[in-house]
């Protein structure tokens, strides 16, 4: 990779000496560290944790991503209404498209490869990810703040849970810690970029628009920002955004018109689904604070202090007012998730590794100061109970939500799956709130299987199948028995599972298998473990 020569500077207003101690400190970073080193060393790591991810977070890891991608590829898979009100583009599942295409090729689409396969290609893209932020704060801060920001971008429980999922969040917070790394006014001295550098930037910034059409939240802060910095803003307005967005976007409709069969501009009706319309709100709704009171803070957990330090202390106001932007317009929206700031999580992760970074030095003010034995035991002890606390409160955390919680939903399917393989299943019903588990990306059997539906309704007031289901489960299912082609397999919680037990004995099913699912209460109840009723002829 080509190495960059910019002035490296610690932030606005930071004294000379400082700035030429955080040069060292780059120096320094640069010669312990090359970046093919650091994506060596992310690719590793990110593949064990995607390795150690087995849960159940989001139906659109499965639902949005692999379903649709299954679909292309082996020619059965669900599509949900997103697809059929086109506010969904194909971009981000035909890379698992490809992924299972090769091993369709190869013989390998087997239940072990069709599970794991797709997060280990999500890990390998996520290392770039990490280094990237790497590479920003190197060119911002200097090495030794880039280390600390790579140590807590590893480190925290939210992006070891999260960043290797399948998720269309996920690759957009790869694409778009890339595209910050590229753009010019972020960099207070950028006379030594290349002049493509712009260019590489507003590719990924448009590629991130593409996956997510709300990924625009995020540059039309930098875009702006930009334009107004720029001494050269028509050629940047005029020769650049613009042909450089409608390539990168016309491909993608070219992609959709394939797909789809005909002309369809997804930004446009994921706008007036989510925005005009606030079709999310279906999905249940939070008070405007959420973000800043429960969603944000709990994905960057124990990293929140550090943040809120390194903003002050880097006083760097252009990446840090990015964060508050999406914060605050993602705010306005009723439907919030944790997954919609994904992308500015690796941003305040860098502060806290500017904060850790002034923590550990030996410097004050630039002035190497004389320490006793005494003093420097002291300051090394402070560093190492801070990172002795960081790992214990995330690394537990991490481990718990990724290999515990809500796994019984990922386990029944993939023991579905070998079963099926085997030939012992004919057909399957899930009587759970709609899409609770994965589906035919991870059963990989063309076999009949039903679930509950929720799409929304054009009426509203009216309840969908799941809600009906959960309102009253022996109604709902007595009635539904009257017309339905008796399924070989029934997959339902243990929460209904008390109210449908005599039903299921009546139509000759049996218990065949339990797997736990939760500790504590998911949704509306304690869905303590998911069950597994066969026909008792099966």
């Amino acid at each position: 990779m080509r190495k960059r020569t910019n002035v490296v500077v610690s932030a606005h207003g930071d004294d000379v000496s400082n700035s030429k101690s955080l040069e060292e400190d780059r120096k320094q970073g640069a010669s312990q560290f090359s970046s093919w080193k650091i994506l060596l060393i992310c690719i590793v790591f990110r593949m064990a944790n995607s390795l150690f991810v087995q849960t159940y977070f989001n139906p659109d890891e499965h639902w949005q991503a692999l379903e649709v991608a299954h679909r292309v590829t082996f020619g059965y898979g669900h599509l949900t209404w997103e697809w059929t009100k086109g506010i969904r583009s194909y971009l981000h599942p035909m890379l698992f498209a490809v992924l299972y295409k090769v091993l369709s090729i190869l013989h390998l689409d087997t239940p072990l490869f069709m599970i794991k396969a797709p997060r280990l290609l999500q890990s390998m893209l996520s290392a770039f990810g990490d280094l990237y932020l790497f590479k920003l704060s190197h060119v911002l801060y200097g090495g030794r703040v880039a280390q600390w920001a790579l140590f807590a971008q590893l480190s925290n429980w939210f992006m070891f849970y999260c960043i290797t999922r399948t998720l269309s969040n996920s690759l957009e917070t790869v694409v778009t810690v890339i595209s910050l790394y590229y753009w010019p006014c972020l960099r207070l001295n950028s006379t030594n970029l290349p002049s493509v550098s712009r260019y590489w930037a507003l590719v990924a910034a448009a590629i991130a628009c593409a996956i997510r059409p709300t990924s625009a939240i995020i540059w039309l802060y930098v875009g702006l920002m930009e334009l107004f910095l720029s001494r050269d803003r028509l050629k940047f307005l005029f020769l650049e955004v613009i042909p450089i967005g409608s390539i990168v976007l016309g491909l993608t409709f070219l992609l959709d018109r394939w797909m789809y069969g005909s002309w369809i501009l997804v930004p446009l009706n994921f706008l007036k689904f989510n925005f005009l319309s606030s079709g999310g709100d279906y999905y249940g709704t939070h008070p405007w604070h959420w973000y800043f009171t429960q969603g944000f803070t709990v994905m960057i957990f124990t990293f929140l202090p550090f943040m809120v330090v390194g903003i002050i202390q880097s006083k760097n106001w252009k990446l840090s007012g990015l964060i508050l932007w999406v914060l605050a317009l993602y705010s306005v929206l009723g439907h919030k998730e944790f997954r919609f700031v994904l992308p500015v999580l690796p941003i305040a992760l860098a502060f806290s590794g500017y904060s850790l970074s002034m923590l550990s030095r030996r410097y004050s003010s630039g002035k190497k100061i004389k320490k006793t034995t005494t003093t420097r035991t002291k300051s090394t002890w402070k560093i190492k109970a801070t990172v002795l606390f960081l790992l214990a409160t995330n690394l537990p955390m991490a481990i718990y939500m990724s290999m515990v919680h809500q796994r019984g939903t990922e386990d029944v399917m993939n023991y579905l799956a070998k079963e099926a393989r085997h030939g012992n299943v004919k057909s399957i019903l899930l009587l759970t709130p709609c899409h609770a588990t994965p589906y035919y990306s991870t059963l990989h059997q063309n076999l009949p299987m039903r679930f509950l539906d929720c799409s929304p309704s054009e009426v509203k007031g009216i309840p969908d199948e799941s809600d009906r289901f959960m309102m009253d489960p022996i109604g709902f299912a007595s009635e539904f028995a009257k017309n339905w082609s008796k399924p070989s397999h029934i997959i339902l919680f243990e929460s209904e599972e008390k109210h449908l037990k005599d039903f299921l004995f009546s139509q000759s099913f049996e218990e065949r298998k339990r797997f736990f699912h939760a500790h504590f209460k998911v949704d509306r109840d304690l869905q303590a473990s998911v069950v597994v009723y066969a026909l008792s002829e099966v």
